[in-house]
């Protein structure tokens, strides 16, 4: 894989908690609305600048992609953002629950990706890539990073570890997510030689998350190629911000599922559908112990569970499911037969799920446009599964245990795509740690 150091545009040491946000796509207008305040200095201005404009307006207006330029002139203008004087590779390491992964900041290569070199496993829609491109042409500037995985590396490992002992450029706990964020900047050249050489050894990175925005970024490298009549391959728009985890530190969440109705089934006609390809089995009138809370890798990544009992109740294992209805959670485990342990595909549990429940008993075929079905990511507990279904809003939830990166990988190598709402990745990546931009 072909990678570069790049100068990156970052806050002042003193100005990263008041410059830095969650990523544009976790939060909706209202919501960086709220976050940003009356703090002038936050992202959200860059990558959500709708937010400088009346209630309503619309994210996908002109005027707000001219706002997002105009803001990123004025962050420079003003010294709220300062480009590095000479190239560097980045360190950025996140801790959630005592875990810390650490990734290298790079320039990935537009071509690694357009040769299929960038490993996918999920679709991306054309409506939302062209907002993407929008944003990244009128900036003209990777503005947030996208999070890439690659396989272990001890060399690089090695390397990091030794960064991870000094004082880092930024050490902060994010407001929102309660994680600490830190940040490296590699000034030695040894090092930023090691890091490309040992990157340059490797045949694939793999989309961990952000699909849309890697897409963006390598499309509108790919366009300044071809509109560049002199063209030499050494400019620096052939190349997009990424930062690369090693696959075995990160964390999966599960993602799991609530739908409105039953198809019109009773709740027992329900659980007797669910026996033909499952065994159902009663688990809330068992008691609960410290142990059997323990066994639960989901419990025990779940940080923010709000009720701590409720998360006992998570799948323990692949093709395990854990299904909540009229106020009783029922194991599920898929049958032999069910799945099919030599198809990528076909053996994950997300593809079980929708095939045998969703789609045979519910009727829910296509999980990117129903209305009768909606996702929650695993960070908010099956406390949450219990809360909207009790509440009324939905009939029942499904929690799955958590797909693997092995499973990711393989599938991505595979050359298959991954069912929709199949991973769920903690933590996210904070946005305006570093930009990149592209001449």
């Amino acid at each position: 894989m072909i990678v570069k150091p790049f100068r990156g545009i970052r806050p002042p040491k003193e100005l990263v908690e008041q410059v830095e946000s969650r990523p544009y796509d976790v939060l909706d207008s209202e919501e960086a609305r709220a976050e940003a305040g009356d703090n002038e200095k936050s992202l959200y201005h860059i990558i959500k600048p709708e937010i400088d404009f009346p209630i309503g307006t619309s994210e996908y207006d002109p005027r707000v992609y001219e706002k997002a330029a105009e803001n990123f002139q004025k962050f420079q203008d003003k010294g709220w953002l300062v480009q590095d004087a000479r190239e560097h590779y980045y360190i950025y390491a996140q801790t959630m629950a005592g875990k810390t992964q650490y990734g290298l900041v790079v320039g990935a290569y537009v071509d690694d990706y357009m040769k299929g070199n960038i490993k996918k496993h999920e679709l991306t829609r054309r409506d939302k890539e062209e907002d993407r491109m929008k944003h990244v042409r009128v900036n003209n500037a990777n503005m947030e990073p996208v999070f890439f995985a690659y396989p272990d590396n001890k060399v690089l490992d090695a390397l990091i570890m030794c960064y991870a002992q000094t004082e880092p450029e930024y050490d902060f706990i994010a407001p929102i997510d309660g994680f600490r964020h830190q940040f490296w900047v590699i000034n030695d050249e040894h090092d930023m030689q090691t890091i490309t050489d040992e990157f340059g050894k490797m045949p694939n990175f793999y989309i961990a998350d952000g699909h849309h925005r890697s897409a963006a970024a390598a499309l509108v490298g790919a366009e300044k190629q071809k509109q560049n009549p002199n063209h030499t391959g050494k400019e620096e728009y052939n190349y997009f911000m990424a930062v690369c985890f090693q696959a075995s530190q990160l964390t999966i969440l599960d993602y799991n599922r609530v739908v409105k109705d039953l198809n019109g089934l009773s709740s027992e006609e329900f659980l007797a559908a669910l026996q033909v390809n499952f065994e159902v089995k009663l688990i809330d009138h068992e008691p609960l112990t410290i142990d059997h809370c323990a066994a639960s890798e989901s419990a025990a990544n779940n940080v923010q569970c709000p009720m701590v009992n409720v998360q006992c109740y998570a799948p323990k294992a692949l093709h395990e499911f854990s299904l909540y209805l009229d106020q009783h959670w029922y194991s599920l485990k898929a049958k032999e037969g069910t799945f099919d342990d030599s198809d990528p595909i076909g053996v994950l549990d997300v593809d079980i799920s929708s095939r045998l429940i969703l789609d045979e008993i519910l009727n829910i075929g296509d999980l990117r446009s129903s209305k009768r079905i909606d996702f929650v990511g695993g960070l908010r507990g099956l406390g949450e599964l219990k809360r909207r279904v009790d509440s009324g809003e939905m009939r029942a939830a499904l929690a799955l245990y958590p797909v693997t990166m092995k499973q990711i990988m393989d599938i991505a190598d595979s050359g298959k795509i991954m069912p929709p709402k199949a991973t769920w990745f903690e933590p996210k990546l904070r946005s305006g740690l570093v930009i990149h931009k592209l001449a």
